[in-house]
């Protein structure tokens, strides 16, 4: 069995050389360290020193146990100093889950929020459609997610973060409509969607249905990059958030089709599981709340 005792004889032995310097440093004989050494390599089951009458130089894999060896010992000072009331240099890693638009938008000002107001906490996060980014969340691969709501569990908390405008965008000229024109004249064209594991594209498709709208072809991409570059490249329409993506209407790259009725606002929302142990995770979510702004493109 690996124990600290072990992990320390080997930080020792590595720093200072040898076995005889590193008994004398850990206040023990030469014996009991070689022990302990001989005790974690018959656990790991491979040598850990070249031995030879020079010192003892560490093998490829005993560095790579050393490291991990170092670590062990950091999380024991951390342990020994919460139990003194101090407070720890330990980073707490908090792992996030958002969509393009997130990252592509007020992802910076957040991690930025968070490095100044929380430097003991590290995010990691993770880019992904919706209904992935909600599955990780259910497993415990993630503990917070950003993205379209689409879902209701009564094992989640969801926080409302902002409603996102959406519009029908065309290359310009693609078309030919001019004036705002009822939906079934779109239908026509080749439809760019989002796939099913997206949050929006979920939403548009739910709605199509409830306006019994059936588009003649649709080409899907998982990627709201691809949907915006495919649209730009004139093979078909889409429907994308206006307020990002206003420099491309404003440089003529994408036009507006205006439509009756008008495509609906989507919400965006923060879902963390009801059963998360951090306290920190529901700060982040105000967080978010104060910081989000879909409008601005980084």
């Amino acid at each position: 069995m690996l124990s600290l005792r072990q992990m320390e004889a080997l930080v020792w032995i590595a720093q200072l050389g040898t076995f005889e310097r590193a008994a004398s440093r850990l206040g023990t004989s030469q014996s009991a360290i070689s022990k302990r050494i001989n005790e974690l390599e018959h656990t790991i089951g491979f040598p850990l020193f070249e031995r030879s009458q020079r010192g003892s130089k560490l093998t490829p894999r005993g560095e790579e146990v050393l490291e991990v060896a170092r670590k062990m010992l950091l999380l024991q000072d951390d342990i020994a100093t919460i139990k003194a009331g101090r407070a720890t240099t330990m980073a707490k890693r908090i792992r996030i889950g958002i969509t393009e638009l997130t990252a592509m938008t007020w992802l910076p000002r957040l991690t930025a929020a968070v490095r100044d107001n929380h430097p003991g906490v590290v995010l990691e996060p993770e880019v992904a459609s919706g209904r992935t980014l909600y599955e990780s969340l259910q497993s415990g691969l993630l503990d917070i997610i950003v993205c379209p709501e689409f879902i209701r569990d009564t094992n989640v908390t969801i926080l409302h973060l902002s409603d996102v405008d959406f519009a029908w965008m065309e290359q310009p000229g693609l078309t030919g409509l001019d004036e705002v024109v009822p939906l079934q004249e779109l239908v026509s064209y080749p439809l760019l969607l989002q796939g099913g594991r997206s949050g929006a594209g979920s939403h548009l498709s739910k709605w199509l249905l409830s306006e019994r709208l059936v588009f003649e072809r649709v080409r899907v991409t998982d990627s709201l990059m691809a949907t915006v570059g495919m649209t730009v490249a004139g093979l078909g329409i889409s429907h994308l958030p206006r307020r990002p993506f206003r420099h491309l209407l404003e440089s003529n790259k994408l036009r507006i089709i205006e439509t009756k009725p008008l495509l609906p606002d989507i919400p965006y929302v923060a879902i963390l599981r009801q059963d998360h142990p951090s306290s920190f995770v529901l700060t982040l979510a105000t967080m978010m709340q104060e910081l989000c702004d879909f409008s601005e493109m980084i």
